[in-house]
Protein backbone atom coordinates (compact mmCIF):
# COMPACT_ATOMS: atom_id res chain seq x y z
CA UNK A 1 0.00 0.00 0.00
CA UNK A 2 1.00 3.60 -0.64
CA UNK A 3 -0.24 7.06 0.38
CA UNK A 4 0.11 8.98 -2.89
CA UNK A 5 2.64 11.35 -1.28
CA UNK A 6 5.58 11.41 -3.69
CA UNK A 7 9.04 11.01 -2.14
CA UNK A 8 11.11 11.79 -5.22
CA UNK A 9 11.06 12.26 -8.97
CA UNK A 10 13.35 9.66 -10.52
CA UNK A 11 14.54 8.99 -14.05
CA UNK A 12 14.24 5.84 -16.15
CA UNK A 13 17.89 5.15 -17.03
CA UNK A 14 17.25 2.02 -19.08
CA UNK A 15 14.19 0.27 -20.47
CA UNK A 16 15.01 -3.04 -22.16
CA UNK A 17 12.78 -5.75 -23.61
CA UNK A 18 12.22 -8.77 -21.43
CA UNK A 19 9.98 -11.62 -22.64
CA UNK A 20 7.26 -9.31 -23.97
CA UNK A 21 7.55 -6.92 -21.04
CA UNK A 22 10.28 -4.56 -19.90
CA UNK A 23 13.07 -4.43 -17.37
CA UNK A 24 13.49 -0.84 -16.23
CA UNK A 25 16.25 0.74 -14.18
CA UNK A 26 15.27 3.87 -12.25
CA UNK A 27 17.69 6.37 -10.77
CA UNK A 28 16.81 8.35 -7.64
CA UNK A 29 19.08 10.52 -5.53
CA UNK A 30 16.49 11.31 -2.83
CA UNK A 31 14.42 8.14 -2.33
CA UNK A 32 17.28 6.29 -0.60
CA UNK A 33 18.01 2.63 -1.24
CA UNK A 34 19.51 1.80 2.18
CA UNK A 35 16.24 0.38 3.54
CA UNK A 36 15.03 -1.20 0.28
CA UNK A 37 15.29 -4.99 -0.08
CA UNK A 38 14.82 -7.30 -3.03
CA UNK A 39 11.11 -7.99 -3.39
CA UNK A 40 10.04 -4.65 -1.90
CA UNK A 41 7.38 -2.60 -3.67
CA UNK A 42 7.95 0.88 -5.06
CA UNK A 43 5.25 2.88 -6.85
CA UNK A 44 6.49 4.28 -10.17
CA UNK A 45 4.04 6.83 -11.64
CA UNK A 46 1.39 5.10 -9.55
CA UNK A 47 2.27 1.57 -10.67
CA UNK A 48 3.32 -0.86 -7.92
CA UNK A 49 6.53 -2.56 -9.08
CA UNK A 50 8.70 -5.18 -7.37
CA UNK A 51 12.39 -4.42 -6.87
CA UNK A 52 14.59 -7.11 -8.49
CA UNK A 53 17.98 -5.37 -8.23
CA UNK A 54 19.40 -2.58 -6.08
CA UNK A 55 22.45 -0.37 -6.52
CA UNK A 56 23.60 2.82 -4.78
CA UNK A 57 21.12 5.30 -6.23
CA UNK A 58 18.99 3.10 -8.44
CA UNK A 59 16.73 0.08 -8.54
CA UNK A 60 15.54 -2.29 -11.24
CA UNK A 61 12.03 -3.69 -11.73
CA UNK A 62 10.30 -5.91 -14.27
CA UNK A 63 7.15 -4.65 -15.97
CA UNK A 64 4.80 -7.24 -17.46
CA UNK A 65 3.15 -6.94 -20.84
CA UNK A 66 -0.24 -6.71 -19.06
CA UNK A 67 0.97 -3.73 -16.99
CA UNK A 68 2.33 -2.01 -20.09
CA UNK A 69 -1.04 -2.48 -21.82
CA UNK A 70 -3.02 -0.69 -19.09
CA UNK A 71 -0.60 2.05 -17.95
CA UNK A 72 1.53 4.86 -19.39
CA UNK A 73 4.93 6.37 -18.64
CA UNK A 74 7.02 3.27 -17.92
CA UNK A 75 8.61 2.60 -21.30
CA UNK A 76 10.29 5.96 -21.93
CA UNK A 77 14.04 5.84 -21.40
CA UNK A 78 15.09 9.18 -19.89
CA UNK A 79 11.53 9.83 -18.70
CA UNK A 80 10.92 11.34 -15.28
CA UNK A 81 8.66 9.38 -12.90
CA UNK A 82 7.02 9.91 -9.51
CA UNK A 83 8.36 7.54 -6.84
CA UNK A 84 7.04 6.35 -3.49
CA UNK A 85 8.14 3.46 -1.27
CA UNK A 86 5.47 1.17 0.16
CA UNK A 87 4.00 2.27 3.50
CA UNK A 88 5.03 0.79 6.83
CA UNK A 89 2.35 0.40 9.51
CA UNK A 90 4.10 3.12 11.54
CA UNK A 91 4.02 5.70 8.71
CA UNK A 92 1.72 8.71 8.62
CA UNK A 93 -1.02 8.52 6.02
CA UNK A 94 -0.71 11.98 4.47
CA UNK A 95 -2.66 11.29 1.29
CA UNK A 96 -5.10 8.38 1.01
CA UNK A 97 -4.80 4.59 0.75
CA UNK A 98 -3.38 3.80 -2.68
CA UNK A 99 -2.89 0.23 -3.92
CA UNK A 100 -0.59 0.95 -6.85
CA UNK A 101 -2.96 -0.95 -9.16
CA UNK A 102 -3.82 1.45 -11.97
CA UNK A 103 -7.52 1.29 -12.89
CA UNK A 104 -7.27 3.04 -16.22
CA UNK A 105 -5.60 5.68 -18.36
CA UNK A 106 -7.08 9.17 -18.49
CA UNK A 107 -6.34 12.13 -20.75
CA UNK A 108 -5.49 15.72 -19.84
CA UNK A 109 -8.21 18.03 -21.21
CA UNK A 110 -6.96 21.33 -19.76
CA UNK A 111 -4.22 22.58 -17.45
CA UNK A 112 -4.60 26.23 -16.42
CA UNK A 113 -2.95 28.64 -14.03
CA UNK A 114 -5.74 30.04 -11.82
CA UNK A 115 -3.59 32.23 -9.59
CA UNK A 116 -2.69 30.51 -6.32
CA UNK A 117 -2.86 27.06 -7.94
CA UNK A 118 -3.31 25.24 -11.24
CA UNK A 119 -6.51 23.53 -12.33
CA UNK A 120 -5.97 20.16 -14.02
CA UNK A 121 -8.93 18.72 -15.95
CA UNK A 122 -8.81 15.03 -16.85
CA UNK A 123 -11.15 12.80 -18.83
CA UNK A 124 -11.43 9.36 -17.23
CA UNK A 125 -12.51 6.21 -19.06
CA UNK A 126 -16.31 5.95 -18.96
CA UNK A 127 -16.12 2.79 -16.83
CA UNK A 128 -14.32 4.71 -14.04
CA UNK A 129 -16.46 7.86 -14.06
CA UNK A 130 -18.99 6.53 -11.53
CA UNK A 131 -16.22 6.11 -8.93
CA UNK A 132 -15.06 9.76 -9.07
CA UNK A 133 -16.87 12.11 -6.71
CA UNK A 134 -16.49 15.73 -5.62
CA UNK A 135 -14.24 15.92 -2.52
CA UNK A 136 -13.29 12.28 -3.07
CA UNK A 137 -9.76 11.06 -3.68
CA UNK A 138 -8.12 10.09 -6.95
CA UNK A 139 -4.55 9.21 -7.85
CA UNK A 140 -2.95 10.69 -10.97
CA UNK A 141 0.47 9.29 -11.90
CA UNK A 142 0.82 8.16 -8.29
CA UNK A 143 -0.10 11.52 -6.71
CA UNK A 144 -2.97 11.61 -4.19
CA UNK A 145 -5.37 14.42 -5.11
CA UNK A 146 -8.80 15.71 -4.12
CA UNK A 147 -11.50 15.97 -6.78
CA UNK A 148 -12.98 19.49 -6.98
CA UNK A 149 -15.49 19.16 -9.83
CA UNK A 150 -17.06 16.36 -11.85
CA UNK A 151 -18.94 16.61 -15.17
CA UNK A 152 -19.69 13.24 -16.72
CA UNK A 153 -16.37 11.48 -17.21
CA UNK A 154 -14.34 14.69 -16.77
CA UNK A 155 -13.06 15.91 -13.41
CA UNK A 156 -10.95 18.76 -12.03
CA UNK A 157 -8.24 18.78 -9.37
CA UNK A 158 -6.31 21.79 -8.07
CA UNK A 159 -2.53 21.55 -7.82
CA UNK A 160 -0.78 23.76 -5.29
CA UNK A 161 2.78 25.01 -5.98
CA UNK A 162 4.30 22.42 -3.59
CA UNK A 163 2.71 19.53 -5.52
CA UNK A 164 3.89 20.99 -8.83
CA UNK A 165 7.42 21.36 -7.46
CA UNK A 166 7.66 17.87 -5.94
CA UNK A 167 6.09 15.78 -8.74
CA UNK A 168 6.08 15.42 -12.52
CA UNK A 169 2.54 16.80 -12.78
CA UNK A 170 3.99 20.21 -13.68
CA UNK A 171 5.17 18.67 -16.97
CA UNK A 172 1.71 17.58 -18.15
CA UNK A 173 0.38 18.87 -21.47
CA UNK A 174 -3.10 18.87 -22.99
CA UNK A 175 -3.91 15.51 -24.64
CA UNK A 176 -1.25 13.70 -22.58
CA UNK A 177 -2.29 10.40 -21.00
CA UNK A 178 -2.06 9.74 -17.25
CA UNK A 179 -2.37 6.75 -14.93
CA UNK A 180 -5.53 6.83 -12.79
CA UNK A 181 -6.38 4.91 -9.66
CA UNK A 182 -9.82 5.39 -8.12
CA UNK A 183 -10.42 5.51 -4.39
CA UNK A 184 -10.44 2.05 -2.79
CA UNK A 185 -13.53 2.89 -0.73
CA UNK A 186 -15.53 3.77 -3.86
CA UNK A 187 -14.64 0.43 -5.41
CA UNK A 188 -15.81 -1.55 -2.36
CA UNK A 189 -18.99 0.48 -1.90
CA UNK A 190 -19.95 -0.19 -5.53
CA UNK A 191 -19.35 -3.91 -5.02
CA UNK A 192 -21.48 -3.99 -1.86
CA UNK A 193 -24.31 -2.14 -3.61
CA UNK A 194 -24.65 -4.83 -6.26
CA UNK A 195 -27.79 -6.90 -5.77
CA UNK A 196 -26.06 -10.19 -6.42
CA UNK A 197 -22.61 -10.83 -5.01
Amino acid sequence: MFSGIIADVGMIKHATDREGGLRICIESHVLGMEDVALGDSIAVNGVCLTVVKIEANEFTADVSCETLNCTVGLACQGGRVNLEKALRLSDRLGGHLVSGHVDGVGQVIAFNDIGESWCLKVRAPDALAKYIAVKGSVTINGVSLTVNKVEGSEFDVNLIPHTLQMTTLNELKVAEKVNLEIDLIARYVERMMQKEV
